[in-house]
């Protein structure tokens, strides 16, 4: 438009001037004139050339520098205070739990109870760091008050992992150190990727909690291996306890949707059946043998896992020899299975069914040594001492995604025993089954 007014200004200029030129000049001096006016056309129409491409938001030199200085300054100072490669995340699930047998209802979050199917790894906090070095170094530090696995084995402990990830050869051969979380089973031990609130029979009473020590982790292809010398379920050997354990994992993704895996620890571990001295201030280790398979497979709507397990602990069953007195042997195998269907992308379905077989030498599993009317492990109280519970959990829940930061959930439960096992607090009887039913909000970032 600028161009066209240019133009039409310049010809009226020259239509103005060529009578009054043609009246008062020769014909040279017309000629002249009309080369002045034609070579200033054409210079308009230069500078309008240019102001068409020249862009319209032409950033100041100075400026651009100021902003790039300025940018390059706030990284370095990101960087110097340990902010690059740094994520932190975390959630919180306060969980409303009522259970029958123990005569109980309400809300628990960051509760001091000792560990039991009914009060896990659930109303839980925790705050998540992990970082990366250049060299690909990596640092994980996991903090969680009275539910994480450190308090479990570590009274007072916050700390749920600690560890650090070396690179050796290259990025897919690595040291590992630190404080590991058990890796056995298909399920996650964080409420944020856990489907249902409780965990199955095999999780809560057949796995260890958490390795102090240090491996190899090697990544080939499809195949995920870690192998770790360590103490389980301690993170300090007491005196005369000096044998560690191997423990391993082994995964194999075929694809994004399936897979399967092992683990196994061998070793010594300790034996709350076996104290070190006459006031049972200490306990001594004994020989542990565990060894578990799972996979995973999901298609469309559908999720189905499982596992099987099996494992043994020498001198830790409930029942001691009835002629001799010494302790023997517990030995147990189990198996669960969960399938969960997306009724639409948001609600899921969950149904899971666990099976633990334990009725030798009346019972005795991981950690529990004693007979347990809470969670129903050993032999019944008014029957045959030699012969331990064998148990069943029935689960079905819902979980709804409310955004992608809050979820909700909800589960009923029936734990059954071949056994009356289950103490009910209200009037002191032991009965077959028990029920409970749970709610929990899950909040993540």
């Amino acid at each position: 438009m600028f161009k066209i007014k240019v133009l039409t200004a310049a010809l009226a200029s020259i239509g103005l001037a060529v009578p009054v030129l043609a009246q008062a000049q020769s014909s040279a001096d017309l000629l002249k004139e009309l080369q002045t006016l034609k070579a200033r056309v054409e210079q308009l129409e230069a500078q309008v050339k240019r102001q068409q491409e020249t862009p319209k938001n032409t950033v100041d030199p100075v400026e651009f520098n100021r902003i790039t200085v300025k940018t390059e300054s706030l990284e370095d100072s990101f960087e110097a205070q340990g902010f690059k490669g740094l994520k932190i995340s975390g959630a919180i699930d306060p969980t409303f739990i009522y259970n029958r047998g123990q005569n109980t209802s309400g809300f628990q979050l960051l509760n001091k109870d000792p560990y039991s199917y009914d009060a896990g790894y659930f109303g839980m906090a925790f705050l998540d760091f992990q970082k990366e070095i250049d060299g690909g170094t990596k640092f994980r530090l996991t903090l969680s008050p009275e539910r994480g696995v450190g308090a479990t084995f570590n009274a007072g402990s916050i700390i749920h992992e600690a560890t650090a990830s070396i690179p050796l050869s290259d990025l897919s051969t690595r040291l590992i150190v630190g404080q590991i979380p058990d890796w056995s089973g298909y399920e996650y031990l964080p409420p944020n990727q856990n489907k249902l609130i409780t965990h199955n029979l095999l999780f809560d009473f057949t796995l260890p909690t958490a390795y102090t020590g240090a491996g190899v982790e090697l990544s080939r292809g499809k195949w995920l291996s870690k192998v770790v010398l360590a103490n389980m379920n301690a993170a300090k050997k007491s005196p005369g306890n000096k044998t560690p354990v191997v423990a391993y994992r082994v995964d194999y993704s075929k694809g994004e949707y399936s897979g399967f895996g092992f683990a196994g620890v061998h070793g010594k571990a300790t034996n709350f059946n076996d104290c070190a001295d006459i006031d049972c201030t200490g306990y001594r280790d004994s020989r542990v043998d565990l060894f578990e398979v799972d996979g995973y497979f999901i298609r469309g709507d559908w999720t189905v896992q499982g596992q099987f397990s099996v494992g043994q602990q020498r001198r830790a069953a409930i029942t001691p020899d009835p002629n001799t007195g010494e302790l023997r042997n517990a030995r147990w195998w189990g198996l669960s299975a969960l399938a969960a269907y997306k009724i639409n992308p948001r609600l899921e379905a969950i149904a899971r069914f666990d099976y633990l077989n334990n009725k030798k030498n009346g019972g005795g599993l991981l950690g529990y040594t004693v007979a347990d009317g809470r969670n129903g492990i050993g032999p019944n109280p008014a029957g045959d001492p030699e012969i331990g519970a064998n148990r069943y959990a029935l689960s079905l829940g819902l979980g709804y995604l409310y955004n992608s930061n809050v979820s909700f959930k909800a589960e009923y439960r029936l734990d059954r025993a071949s056994q009356p096992v289950f103490l009910y607090n209200s009037d002191g009887s032991y009965r077959k089954t028990n029920s409970l039913l749970g709610v929990s909000t899950v909040v993540s970032f």
